[in-house]
């Protein structure tokens, strides 16, 4: 039954090629164009979230407070309000994985000839756990190195190429500033934060080391930040209060004075920056899905000019015994063979083109199974949809007015 049926859909498509192609047209654009949004904004997901990656899970940064002078203040960073001390009691506190107190400036750093701007940071192993950060070759500094403030450094990959360019960095005594330091190791590629900053860019050197032969501090044992990495991410606004409690209380702050330190989540800035992605890529989505109601629209003026014309021969088969149901089917398989056709097509040429955008432009370019599926199942189904009518148009039609139609 259904097969002669999908055959005389076929001859009748057949017959008017150009209106068929003409018909399947707005269902090829509109599937096209989901495919090509939804890979696009699901690209700039995946690049979020790599980025994301990057920084570290369950993070949260303490910053020193301000310092104030002849009536002018400083910013985040300005006092010397934090401790190495205040460190290790942040690290006893329940729900803390890592714990990473730092003390960071910018420096010249220097290997034979050649020489660079980058960024310092003394801190401890913790720091790369933390941080979620490989080493590609040699090793880490380890907490004997923090106790001894021994002269050795771990550089990023960008420091590397451009210090020592092919040559292979562990085991070179390169200079920071006047001070001679060992390579020992070298971090693993990050790429650029969300704020566009090469995290490439930086050497790590032992905290005590930092801050004894490099930067300075104008008090013993103080940094200018402190990493904390929580177990969870649920135990983040849970970590955060009691730390602030902790400090509160270990710099004998009252009730009425403020906090003379700063919190900063990272986590949550990070968070944010992908519910704005996923934002967007519903939004183009949505855009894109209007063409398929368009080509919807195409499909059901299409079937209704077929079923005018065909109208003498809608009455000849009910004559000669067909039902109104097999006059529906008829003209809702002749919708439905448009329709696959067209999200087909358009399915294909979808993939084609975002696959030619990331050639051409690097863009990244994530193309899912279930949401091209999704997007040839919404399409058939607006098809379908808007094909019912006409079909249903068909079936009602008298059949002794059908057979008098000229």
């Amino acid at each position: 039954m259904i097969r002669p049926m999908l055959g005389e859909a076929w001859s009748a498509m057949n017959a008017n090629r150009l209106r068929a192609a003409l018909t399947m047209l707005g269902m090829v654009i509109g599937v096209g164009a989901v495919v090509i949004m939804l890979a696009i904004g699901q690209g700039a997901q995946y690049a979020i979230q790599q980025t994301i990656s990057t920084m570290g899970s369950n993070l949260f940064i303490v910053l020193s407070g301000f310092s104030s002078s002849g009536g002018v203040r400083s910013g985040s960073g300005g006092g010397p309000t934090l401790t190495v001390a205040d460190a290790d009691a942040i690290a006893e506190l329940d729900g803390v994985a890592n714990v990473a107190p730092t003390h960071q400036g910018s420096r010249q750093v220097i290997y034979g000839a050649q020489n660079w701007s980058t960024q310092v940071i003394g801190t401890t192993p913790a720091y790369l756990d933390a941080r979620a950060w490989s080493i590609t070759s040699g090793s880490g500094f380890s907490d004997s190195d923090v106790r001894s403030a021994t002269r050795v450094v771990v550089i990023g990959q960008t420091v590397a190429e451009n210090l020592f360019g092919e040559e292979e960095p562990v085991g070179k005594t390169m200079r920071i500033q006047q001070s001679p330091f060992v390579v020992i190791g070298v971090l693993g590629a990050k790429g650029q934060s969300l704020d566009g900053r090469d995290q490439d860019d930086t050497v790590l050197i032992p905290l005590t080391t930092a801050q004894r032969k490099v930067f300075g501090t104008p008090f013993v044992g103080s940094v200018r930040m402190i990493m904390v990495q929580t177990e969870r991410a649920d135990q983040m606004e849970q970590v955060m209060a009691q730390t602030t409690a902790l400090l509160r209380q270990r710099h004998r702050l009252r009730d009425d004075m403020p906090d003379d330190f700063f919190m900063r989540n990272l986590s949550a800035a990070a968070e944010s920056e992908a519910a704005t992605t996923r934002t967007m890529s519903i939004l183009l989505g949505a855009i894109a899905s209007i063409s398929l109601i368009v080509g919807g629209i195409g499909i059901m003026n299409i079937m209704l000019v077929s079923v005018t014309e065909r109208t003498r021969e809608i009455g000849i088969r009910m004559a000669i015994g067909a039902r109104q149901r097999d006059i529906l089917l008829q003209f809702l398989l002749e919708a439905v063979m448009i329709s696959f056709a067209g999200c087909f097509t358009g399915l294909l040429l979808g993939i084609a083109i975002a696959l030619g955008i990331n050639a051409l432009t690097g863009m990244v370019i994530v193309i899912s199974g279930t949401a091209a599926l999704l997007a040839f199942a919404v399409a058939a189904s607006v098809g379908i949809f808007f094909g019912w009518y006409p079909a249903q148009k068909a079936a009602r039609l008298d059949p002794i007015e059908a057979l008098r139609y000229q």
